[in-house]
């Protein structure tokens, strides 16, 4: 008897764990399902993205001799969920078995837990070998530490896997971090490199109406579809990225310009996330380019960094502390999202850039969502799970185990500090100097309070203030505190009046 092999929208790789056996006779089973793209109102672009990818993988394992079953959005018979479609596929193969990979959300292992009762057959649910550290080693790693920060645990992966060392305790150029290069301002005469586009195939453009005709109420934009969706396409990108973009990635990763979203990033978050490329590989080809001379050590330690620290560590967090973790809210702040998260109609010029960029393309870089969107977030006290869901819904790299950590953990530092060692909070001296947003905005970063005041400046000190109680023992924060003890009491005051006005009068209560 056959065995069913059932592959998720995020599980495009050929070297998937459920499928590293694969027999004759098996059936990979692949499903569009409307509860899987309306659990958030995800973006458009992120649904056309994934099932155009998802189209392409199934065809590419055709060619290769395999059998797929494969369940479009628009088929008549379509039951909307992957439970539901699993029991149809079940009742229509007879399999021996059902084999998967384990997913990346708790919701969906809470499905998969319960799926051989539900389907009545076997089910082997597979460690996820895609990435670089197992929950078992995360465990290991959390249990010992005194702290769960990600640097330690950035260390503890470069030895794991060799990546820019010289020998089993020895980074490259003797350091392990080179963050200290990457904050350089953008010089106004740097052009971005030109990136490659793809055009829309016949399966990309089906993709495309589908998407339209059933979400075309949703969030975002399909204006300009030109995303990587192949394997191929994905390899080609990267390739891009390691020889055109990467050698100055590292000076100008934190900077921002006005029209520019992308500049020396490399934008492969959503094809490593979804499958198409994997993390070891894009490392490989970075360190390749450090070797060859053909990258400096700041900008391909800093892309490797992003991938086996940062992306392997939120993960290994997510796992470690959901279900609860969902539910954190430290500060207790309560205060609902601002309609102008979905619109982009605010007089603040680097949020409305931000807005407009994410709602065409469905992506702004790290600094973008970390120190505009998410600094604001912060200061203004939005509740923790609509900041989350927002997340979720508007980027096309986005899946709660990546987005919950980043939103509670860093951003909002809703977990009380389980691994920032601070809230990242910034006024509007920070976006002034990494950016040119502030030239065209209605509001001067250098005006503190009152007319012209950029509210980044009063919002920063009245939230210092008001989570004084909570945030004062913070040893990191303890020069804030000293400074704010000493200033004027009339400024401060002055501060949180302009603060509160400016909160009060937050439009809230649309919909997109």
């Amino acid at each position: 008897m056959p065995s069913l092999r059932f592959v998720l929208g995020d599980q495009l790789s050929r070297d998937l764990s459920s499928l590293r056996d694969l027999q004759d006779g098996d059936i990979v089973l692949m499903v569009e399902v409307g509860e899987e793209a309306t659990y958030v109102r995800h973006h458009q672009r992120k649904i056309a993205f994934l099932f155009s990818a998802m189209r392409h993988f199934a065809a590419d394992l055709r060619e290769r001799g395999v059998a797929v079953d494969y369940v479009t959005l628009d088929d008549g018979e379509n039951a909307g969920s992957f439970t539901a479609e699993l029991k149809r596929a079940v009742a229509r193969h007879r399999p021996e078995r059902v084999v998967v990979t384990e997913p990346g959300e708790w919701r969906v292992m809470e499905m998969m837990e319960a799926w051989e009762k539900e389907v009545g057959c076997p089910v082997d649910i597979r460690p996820d070998t895609r990435f670089l550290c197992t929950h078992a080693q995360f465990g290991a790693f959390a249990q010992g530490a005194r702290g769960l920060r990600m640097e330690n645990f950035y260390r503890l992966m470069r030895r794991r896997t060799g990546y820019l060392m010289v020998s089993a305790d020895e980074p490259v150029e003797g350091q392990w971090n080179f963050d200290h290069d990457n904050r350089k301002p953008l010089p106004r005469r740097l052009e971005a490199p030109g990136r490659p586009s793809y055009a829309v195939d016949e399966t990309t453009s089906d993709v495309l109406a589908l998407v339209g005709q059933r979400f075309g109420n949703h969030f975002g934009s399909l204006d300009d579809f030109d995303h990587p969706v192949t394997r191929r396409q994905a390899l080609h990108y990267l390739n891009w990225f390691v020889t055109t973009a990467l050698p100055t990635f590292g000076d100008y990763q934190d900077a921002m310009r006005q029209g520019e979203p992308l500049l020396f990033h490399s934008h492969l978050s959503a094809l490593i996330n979804c499958g198409l490329l994997d993390p070891r590989e894009a490392c490989h080809r970075a360190e390749d380019a450090y070797k060859a001379g053909e990258a400096p050590i700041n900008a391909v330690e800093g892309f490797i960094r992003q991938i086996i620290g940062w992306r392997e560590f939120v993960r290994g967090i997510y796992w470690r502390h959901m279900p609860d973790y969902a539910d954190a809210n430290a500060l207790d702040a309560q205060r609902p999202l601002p309609d102008f998260f979905w619109t982009g109609e605010t007089s603040l010029n680097c949020l409305a850039q931000c807005f407009a960029e994410v709602k065409a393309s469905a992506y702004n870089h790290h600094i973008q969502r970390l120190m505009v969107i998410g600094n604001f977030s912060l200061l203004a006290g939005l509740e923790p799970k609509a900041v989350q869901e927002w997340y979720l819904t508007v980027y096309h790299d986005a899946y709660e185990w990546v987005e919950m950590p980043n939103v509670v953990g860093m951003i909002l530092f809703a977990d009380d500090g389980l691994f920032a060692s601070k809230p990242y909070a910034a006024s509007g001296n920070y976006i002034d100097k990494m950016s040119d947003y502030c030239g065209a905005c209605t509001y001067s970063p250098k005006i503190k309070t009152g007319e012209g005041a950029c509210p980044f400046n009063y919002l920063y000190w009245d939230f210092m203030a008001r989570n004084a109680p909570k945030l004062r023992g913070n040893h990191r924060l303890a020069r804030v505190y000293a400074t704010l003890d000493r200033m004027d009491q009339k400024k401060v005051a002055d501060a949180r009046r302009d603060a509160a006005a400016f909160l009060d009068a937050l439009p809230v209560g649309g919909d997109y």
